[in-house]
Order: C-alpha cells, then sequence, then structure tokens
C-alpha cells in the first residue's frame, strides 16, 4: 500500500465528455488535515431494536446488513443506546434496571433483564457480526425516585445537583453508581461501552423520558461522574454532553461547561439538529458528535431528489456534508435504524420501515452508506475544494486509502478527472434516484482517475 504522507496536493479537474457534462475543478490537499473521524452512526433506542429482533430469517439479517455490511449496506460503526430510568415496558419505554433502595446512602437494588429493550442483542450482533467497536450509552433521564418530580418523564432533575433540593437528599452519586453499573451489565455480555452520556435533549420537558439539567447543573454532574468512573477503572469511557435540541442551543451548553472549568472532563461535545442546524463548529477544543438527527415531518419517502423534500436522501447527503465541512463533526448520527408502520403515523425519523415480516429501505440509508462505507473509523479530513455545483469533502483512511465524496448540486451530470493521486486502482460508488450506492464506471490511466457524478446524484471515489 502506498504512503500517502509524500503525496503532493491532489488536483482534480473536469473534462467534457458529454454534450451535457460540464467542466468543473476540485482540489484537494491530502497536507491539510481537520478532524479525526469516530464514524456514522445510528439508535434502536425505545425498543425499536425489537423490530429486527422479531424478524424471520433470511430477513432479520438482511435489515443487519443494510445497516451494518460495508459491502451491501451502510457500513455503521457507531451504536448510540438509551440507557432506561421508566418503572416498566409499557408502550416503547426502556424500562429502568434500579429500584428504589429508599435513601441514596441505601445499597442499590438492581435487577438486570439481560434485554436492555432489544438494544443488548442488537449490540451483540453489531459487534460479533460486523466488528463494531463504538457503543454509546445514553441516558435520557435518571430514574424518577432520584429526580426532584420522582418521575423519569415530564422533565424533573437530579436532587443534589444545584437548585435541586429534596428531602429525600442528594442523589447525584447513586445516578452515577447507576450509569458505572450500566456499564458493567453491558460488559458483563461481552460489550464493551466506549461512550457514556448522562442526560438527552436538557433543554426540552416531554411526556416520555426527561429531564431538564442547564449548562452549570450538567457541569456540576460531571464532576461527580468523572471521579466515579476513575474509581471503578473505566477512565477510558469518554464521558459526554450535553445532547441539546439544536446546535446554537448546545453552544450555550458547551460555554458553560467551560466556565465550570469541566471541558478537559468531557471527550466529546453532543448535539442535536432539530431546533437549529448545523452554522459553525461548537466553541471546544474537545470532538464534537451530532448524534441525533431525522424527519420527524411529512409520510414516509424513499425518494433520493424530490425537489429539495427534507426527507429525501439527497437532502441528508448535503446536511452530513455540511457536518462534516461546517461542524467539523467527528460523528454523524441519525436518529433510528428501524420502525414500524404505526409509530409517529409512519414519517421519516426511520431508516428502515419495518413492517409485519417485511421491510422497506429509504434513500436516506443511502446517503449514509456514501460516507460511512468510504470513510472509516479514524479517518482524517483533509481540504477539498468543489467547483461550482460540486460539494466535496476527502479523507485519509487509516489503511491509506484516499476516499473523495462528491456531491452534485446541478441537474445535469458532470464528468471528473482525479489527477496527481499516484494511485494505482480506484473504485467508485453512485447513488441518485435510480442507483443505490452501486458500482459505477471509473479508471485509472497514469495517474489520472476519470468518472462522472450524475445530476443531484452523489459519487464516492476511493483510490488506492
Amino acid at each position: 500500500m502506498r504512503s500517502l504522507v509524500a503525496i503532493l496536493p491532489l488536483a482534480v479537474a473536469a473534462r467534457n465528455i458529454g454534450p451535457r457534462q460540464s467542466s468543473q475543478k476540485i482540489t484537494v490537499d491530502v497536507t491539510q488535515r481537520y478532524q479525526i473521524i469516530d464514524g456514522f452512526g445510528i439508535s434502536e433506542a425505545f425498543q425499536r431494536a425489537n423490530d429486527i429482533l422479531n424478524l424471520k430469517e433470511p430477513k432479520q439479517t438482511q435489515v443487519l446488513d443494510l445497516l451494518f455490511n460495508t459491502t451491501n449496506g451502510a457500513g455503521f460503526t457507531i451504536v448510540r443506546n438509551g440507557i432506561g430510568s421508566s418503572p416498566s415496558n409499557a408502550n416503547d419505554w426502556m424500562i429502568t434496571f434500579a429500584e428504589d433502595p429508599g435513601s441514596p446512602t441505601s445499597a442499590p437494588i438492581y435487577t438486570w433483564d439481560g434485554k436492555d429493550s432489544g438494544q443488548l442483542w442488537f449490540s451483540q450482533q453489531a459487534a460479533k457480526r460486523y466488528g463494531v467497536k463504538t457503543f454509546y450509552g445514553d441516558a435520557w433521564s435518571a430514574p424518577g425516585f432520584m429526580k426532584t418530580n420522582k418521575d423519569d418523564a415530564n422533565g424533573g432533575t437530579v436532587c443534589g445537583l444545584p437548585g435541586a433540593t429534596c428531602s429525600s437528599g442528594d442523589w447525584r452519586q447513586a445516578y452515577a453508581d447507576y450509569l458505572v453499573q450500566y456499564v458493567k451489565f453491558y460488559a458483563e455480555a461481552g460489550i464493551n461501552v466506549t461512550h457514556l452520556g448522562f442526560v438527552n435533549e436538557p433543554d426540552l420537558k416531554t411526556a416520555y423520558a426527561s429531564m431538564l439539567v442547564n449548562g452549570t447543573q450538567a457541569a456540576d454532574f460531571i464532576k461527580v461522574l468523572h471521579p466515579t468512573l476513575a474509581k471503578n477503572n473505566m477512565s477510558h469511557i469518554v464521558i459526554t454532553c450535553c445532547e441539546a435540541t439544536g446546535w446554537s442551543v448546545q453552544s450555550q451548553y458547551t460555554q458553560q461547561l467551560k466556565a465550570a472549568g469541566v471541558e478537559s472532563m468531557v471527550g466529546v461535545i453532543t448535539a442535536h439538529t432539530y431546533t437549529s442546524g448545523i452554522s459553525g463548529s461548537q466553541p471546544t477544543s474537545q470532538k464534537v458528535w451530532e448524534t441525533e438527527c431525522s424527519d420527524l415531518s411529512g409520510g414516509w419517502s424513499t425518494a433520493w431528489y424530490s425537489n429539495g423534500g427534507s426527507g429525501d436522501g439527497y437532502t441528508w447527503a448535503n446536511n452530513i456534508h455540511t457536518g462534516l465541512t461546517t461542524g467539523n463533526v467527528s460523528a454523524y448520527l441519525w436518529w433510528v435504524g428501524t420502525q414500524d408502520r404505526a409509530t409517529n403515523n409512519n414519517n421519516n425519523e426511520k431508516l428502515i420501515l419495518v413492517d409485519g415480516q417485511d421491510y422497506q429501505v429509504s434513500k436516506r440509508l443511502w446517503a449514509y452508506a456514501q460516507y460511512s462505507r468510504t470513510v472509516r473509523p479514524g479517518a482524517v479530513r483533509v481540504k477539498a475544494l468543489g467547483g461550482s455545483g460540486l460539494k466535496t469533502t476527502a479523507f485519509v483512511n487509516v489503511n491509506g486509502k484516499l476516499a473523495v465524496n462528491v456531491i452534485n448540486t446541478g441537474a445535469d451530470a458532470v464528468s471528473i478527472s482525479l489527477s496527481g493521486s499516484n494511485g494505482s486502482a480506484v473504485q467508485a460508488w453512485v447513488t441518485d434516484n435510480t442507483h443505490d450506492m452501486e458500482a459505477t464506471p471509473a479508471s485509472i490511466t497514469e495517474g489520472t482517475v476519470t468518472g462522472s457524478v450524475p445530476g443531484r446524484g452523489m459519487v464516492s471515489f476511493v483510490i488506492l
């Protein structure tokens, strides 16, 4: 395998091979490096994992392949699991494994069902079958008995945090111990939790598991959780914060974490994009993940391009591009991988619709595949400047392969040539209205790669 260290800046220029194909220029400079990529992923929280678990073979494996296989699926490398807090499995709740011991200083009472709303099985499949190594446990709330409102839903916060005094006492340490026990249960089942979050959308109160926490309160709890992990020989586990509903709201939380002096204790700043999209980088020197996004409006769609509709694959390919370039994110996660037809009026918050013993795949999954299958964990984003109407990202993978992802925002196809790579082989895959990350012609002659990107389409080139 060739080394990229000595490669000169890569020039990518377009050449006309058809009457409707414009001539554009892209420049890639592998010496200009940005963030390291941790991966792309999904969640199957709130019992969504059971959608797959209940499928019969061969369709169960087919859906798992669509999510994790690097040859015929999305090749996801991160699983985000919800840490249960609810009193039962009613509706689609995630059940807690703790009972109220009566006081925060009493011995905890833990009962683990070995299922975790189907998430443990799902994680085991991802690890054993597909080699996934990044597992993110994230709590939507602490168990209700630890909170000011005595309920894991409808807001409230952990007793003992600033401004949260309870007659039952201070439950901060008990909550930290609860999160550590979650990690232990998963480890006993063969899954190593790598990232740990203690709150989700702390700026939003909902009728299901939710907890209101401001940045100052989050920092206070981090000062408890950080040494608790260390005491349990878990300092390698990355603490995340704070999963705010929007990018701009998370920026406020990030500033508060910094002001409280805990930024160095937080390995990854996490944010969602529901109330505000990615418009810049987070104010931190730590890694940043976009950990939840989806389209919550409109009916189920399998379209790639539908005049820029928010649920189509083309839109989300562009959103991922923005996250990687404008947001400098190291990971970009979708909300849920699968969901049934009945939930939330069969909208577009899922990538795969599981309908009884059948399933349908959205083009949003293939938008992710274009990145996740070609840009693997540990890859480094490098400088890429696209021509008019093109959005380009480029990454140097750990194995030395150079991935160049090109979105054509115009209606007409663009022919391109990639020169100066010193590569000996090239592969390319296309996604558009009629292709789902399928191999597309690309050739290399004396170091020059030639290929084409269809109108409103996306092609990923991997140079060996």
